[in-house]
């Protein structure tokens, strides 16, 4: 089935109300795990609140060597319709016997599956389970599918997928972010058809934005990986203290001890102590005032299936500079932000020339683009859409 005729026999399709199982090997507040996780969080909420029963069958991981802190003898509320078992973990990668054990009945009780995992142990039970019980499956691979120059095991991966692909039910589809994640990623599951929807996005009520001063403030948001391409961005700002631009930059986001870590020698070697501060992660209001204080939010990734932060600060009315590893080249069509290579003296380039343009004004053609496209409303309604589809052909 063409994703065009998805798309067509989604739209004739009512839209039933529905029970949604969302497997994940992790979930909130999991934090660690970065954007994968609020987004599954605000997905899951937007579906009970459309009325849809949600179940989320998960297990309490926290990172390799952390649990989170809640009850796994039973589902956890979190609001009308929406319910989370957190299955305790006994080893890393989410590998858990009471998910196993609990993973037939929830398979069961479901209309649809979401899973949101690939390298994990959840994955393969999760497949094997549908194809079984002929449940319709809908799989997030949340950019797992993609490579870059340092992706670690692609012999092991590569086994994996084809394992994958076994055990996939019939009616399986695969959920990707962006038409870049999909071109990535389509052929390491040949035989999955594919719909691309794109994550949704907070709009945030209008706020009160700091006036811009002579020192330009740059951030980074994001999980800490060698992935993100953190490196360059500070080598991006020893070549602007050679060039005498005003800048300063935060860092936000957490990430294994020893990265970050080595991310505050990489400051020090580079003698940027005056200019680049690490804050730690950042949520709710901290994030807020982070992106109200704020002039360019830059994001210097190899690859990213989707770029979250990207979105957030848009809707923030912050403009961006969005390496070509995100799938955001409209930033430049729409008049927000700048796309670039992640190369130290192209972003630094990026970083002067977005210097001299209007910001105020960017930031509010980002926010507006953001309402218009990606609000968490119309993509709730694009989930539900593809969920009645599958859901539609089990049953004709």
């Amino acid at each position: 089935m063409s994703q065009h005729a998805l798309a067509e026999r989604s739209e004739r399709a009512e839209l039933r109300s529905l029970r949604i199982l969302h497997v994940s090997p992790s979930f909130a507040p999991a934090w660690r795990y970065g954007g994968p996780i609020h987004t599954g969080l605000r997905l899951c909420g937007e579906l009970a609140r459309s009325g849809c029963e949600v179940r989320v069958l998960t297990t309490n991981a926290n990172g390799p060597r952390m649990v989170l802190d809640v009850p796994t003898t039973g589902e956890v509320d979190m609001g009308e319709r929406l319910r989370v078992r957190y299955c305790p973990r006994i080893m890393p990668h989410s590998v858990s016997p009471t998910f196993l054990r609990e993973l037939p009945n929830y398979v069961r009780w479901a209309d649809v599956v979401n899973l949101s995992a690939v390298y994990s142990f959840p994955t393969i039970a999760t497949l094997l389970a549908c194809r079984m019980l002929s449940r319709p499956v809908v799989w997030s691979p949340h950019g797992a599918l993609q490579r870059w120059g340092k992706s670690t095991r692609p012999r092991l991966k590569k086994v994996w997928e084809q394992v994958c692909r076994i055990a996939a039910p019939h009616n399986a589809l695969l959920h990707l972010t962006s038409e870049e994640e999909a071109q990535e990623s389509m052929h390491r599951v040949r035989g999955i058809e594919a719909i691309v929807i794109p994550n949704g996005v907070e709009i945030p009520p209008e706020m009160e934005r700091a006036e811009r001063g002579e020192t330009l403030r740059l951030v980074f948001l994001g999980r800490l990986h060698l992935k993100k391409g953190i490196e360059n961005l500070l080598a991006a700002c020893r070549l602007l203290n050679r060039r005498g631009l005003k800048y300063s930059l935060t860092i936000a986001g957490a990430g294994e001890p020893a990265y970050e870590a080595s991310l505050k020698r990489v400051i020090k070697r580079l003698g940027l102590s005056n200019q680049a501060t690490m804050v730690g992660q950042v949520m709710g209001e901290a994030k807020r005032k982070l992106f109200e204080n704020a002039d360019v939010v830059v994001i210097p990734s190899y690859t990213e299936n989707f770029c979250m932060v990207v979105a957030e600060a848009l809707a923030h009315k912050v403009p961006v500079i969005a390496s070509k590893g995100t799938p955001w080249p409209r930033v430049e069509e729409v008049g927000c932000g700048l796309w670039v290579d992640n190369e130290p003296e192209i972003l630094a380039d990026a970083i002067e020339r977005i210097n001299h343009m209007p910001l105020a004004e960017m930031g509010k053609k980002g926010r507006r683009w953001m309402i218009d496209e990606f609000a968490w409303e119309k993509i709730t309604v694009q989930m539900l859409q593809c969920y009645n589809s599958l859901t539609t052909a089990r049953d004709s």
